[in-house]
């Protein structure tokens, strides 16, 4: 009788890593340090585990993956709301470290998950790219609070914070472009999308750091992964109303943005949504369905290798 091998599930905290396999249901429980992972790698290894699943914690999940990837550990990445429902379903109400590990070993026992492939280029960018947001956010929130503010020092202040995180900004903005330079693949790509109208700096380096699986994905793969495939919600003879769901926030936040620009500055895009407000759409609806038609025609574009052609564009509108 063939032996079927056991999967194994990391629940990640600050300080350790609980370890569970499943369906034997061994325990380990090991300091998330580089003590803790040599640990872990050799009861993994006298395990010969199919797959390993890790939940994202915060960063608290990259020293151990990095050092399961290194020990060429088939490492997987589970999705924490997915896991969650999974869990439910399953009856199991109650969470503390230890289920957390055994649902996620079942959980990559049961259901597809996608492999973690490291590119430390990548990882760098994407790190730069998330300062970056982080800085935009701050900016904005500041600016937010100083139009209540009426103390004149604290409005002298407050603008200096700004003025500084301005500063800290661009800074990042020429360490995201040295970055992006220095890894030859990721300037030809970054150049291909900055050919369509709409798409930025921004934009395309967020795509290169945090969407890798564009131009090898199809579309509808694409679109969901971002997040701006509508779903049906149809029973019997209802009908309701098609939402978007899920994906990747801080590439359809970013590309949000982009398409409202893209809609007034691109000819091809600006059909589209004119095309569906004149059909009675909501305007909202209308830039889901811009951003939809941005991210599958960036797709196409980078799996072709070919810069963007209005004309080719506007013949598959």
């Amino acid at each position: 009788m063939a032996q079927i091998l056991p999967t194994v599930g990391i629940d990640v905290s600050k300080d350790k890593l609980d370890a569970a396999t499943f369906p034997e249901g061994q325990r380990l429980s090991v300091a998330n340090n580089e003590a803790g992972w040599r640990e872990l790698i050799g009861w993994l290894r006298s395990i010969a585990p199919r797959a390993i699943g890790i939940e994202a914690s915060g960063g608290y999940e990259r020293g151990v993956i990095g050092a399961l990837s290194r020990a060429s550990l088939p490492v997987r990445s589970v999705n924490a709301w997915k896991l969650r429902q999974f869990a439910k379903a399953a009856g199991r109400l109650a969470k503390n470290d230890h289920i957390d590990a055994v649902m996620i070993a079942w959980f990559v026992s049961t259901m597809p998950t996608r492999e973690i492939k490291r590119d430390p280029a990548r990882e760098h960018l994407a790190e730069l790219v998330s300062a970056r947001r982080q800085l935009v956010d701050l900016q904005q929130e500041l600016g937010n609070q100083l139009e209540h503010l009426r103390d004149a020092e604290l409005r002298r202040i407050r603008r200096r914070r700004i003025g500084q995180l301005a500063v800290d900004q661009a800074r990042l903005d020429r360490r995201i472009v040295e970055a992006i330079e220095a890894v030859p693949s990721f300037l030809h790509r970054y150049k291909l999308m900055c050919s369509m109208p709409g798409v930025g700096p921004v934009l395309a380096a967020t795509l290169l750091a945090s969407l890798p699986e564009l131009g090898a994905a199809t579309n509808r793969q694409i679109g969901a992964l971002v997040g701006v495939v509508p779903y049906d919600f149809d029973s019997g003879k209802l009908k309701g109303l098609r939402c978007i769901f899920g994906g990747r926030a801080a590439v359809r936040r970013v590309l949000y943005m982009a398409a409202q620009a893209a809609a007034q500055h691109n000819s091809v895009l600006k059909a589209v949504k004119q095309r569906l407000v004149a059909a009675g759409k909501e305007p909202k609806v209308a830039i889901v369905a811009v951003m939809r038609k941005m991210i599958t025609t960036l797709n196409a574009m980078v799996r072709a290798d070919r810069e963007w052609d209005p004309t080719r564009q506007a013949a598959a509108s």
